[in-house]
This record gives C-alpha cells, structure tokens and sequence, in this order.
C-alpha cells in the first residue's frame, strides 16, 4: 500500500517558504530541505490535507493555492508514495516554530543550490517553467540515487 502526501511551497516575493528537516528521529528527509506538508489523515481530500500540514507547520491559514501535480515516488527503501504537489501565493496569520525543522524564505533561484533531493530539482524546475498540471515518477534505489524519472508518462532525463 502506498502512502499520500501532500506538499506546498509557499510563495512571496519571489521566495519560497523552505523546512529545513533537522528535528525529526529516524527521518527519511533528514538533512533536506523541502516544502511543508505531510500525511493524509483519514478521509482527507487533498485540499484538506494541504490546509490542515501548512497549518501545523507553520501557523498560516493558505487564502490561495493551486494543485499543480502529483509525484509518485518508489524507492528502494521506504513505501511508495503519492504526493500531491501545491504551491500557493496567499496567507493569513503568523508564522510558528515547526516541530520538524527550521522555517526559512529563500529565493526561488536559489532553492535549488540547496541540499534538496535530485527528483525535488526536477519538479522545482517544472513549478517555475509550466502552468499545466504535470505527473512525475521518480524511482529512487536503497541508497537514495534516483535511478528513472517520468513526466506525464514519458522518459525525462536526468541532469547529473
């Protein structure tokens, strides 16, 4: 069975709302930073889902986003996963400490310099350069190396 997910990236002035995953025990993502999201809970749509991690994470209530893709993530060493991918360009409310990590806004240009993972580069690229709604699948091996990337069912390749 696999796991659903959402994830959101956060936008003002050209920034990005990035989680810097530091606090966790046993953490997949240790290290990494990412957007904010989580786990479905049961019964939750996406949008519910979506509202409810971007609340817990960071204290704001979203105002406006958009669903812009799913991930279907397979890796070597950890469940599969479905993500559904948000970005969203309106907030209310003030931000809270995270319990999973540091919250920090980072230039969109930027976001990719950092420790993020190989398949997150790719899907950051197609946030900036597509309108559309896209499907990625990323396969990961055990040793966290993405191995095979598809977008919208069609071989995409890699940049090392």
């Amino acid at each position: 069975m696999a796991i659903l997910t959402t994830l959101c990236y956060i936008e003002n002035d050209e920034q990005y709302l990035m989680l810097h995953r530091t606090k966790k025990k046993n953490d997949l993502n240790e290290g990494k930073w990412i957007g904010v999201g989580g786990k479905f809970e049961r019964d939750e749509s996406p949008e519910e889902c979506l509202l409810r991690e971007v609340r817990e994470e960071t204290g704001y209530t979203l105002t406006s986003w958009r669903y812009r893709g799913i991930v279907t993530f397979i890796s070597g060493r950890a469940e599969s996963e479905y993500m559904h991918l948000f970005t969203a360009d309106g907030f209310s409310g003030e931000q809270t400490e995270c319990n999973e990590g540091e919250l920090k806004w980072i230039a969109k240009k930027d976001v990719p310099t950092l420790n993020v993972w190989p398949g997150d580069r790719i899907f950051l690229k197609l946030l900036l350069e597509r309108q559309d709604f896209f499907s990625l699948k990323l396969v990961y091996d055990a040793e966290d190396r993405l191995l095979e990337a598809k977008l919208d069912g069609k071989d995409y390749l890699i940049e090392n």
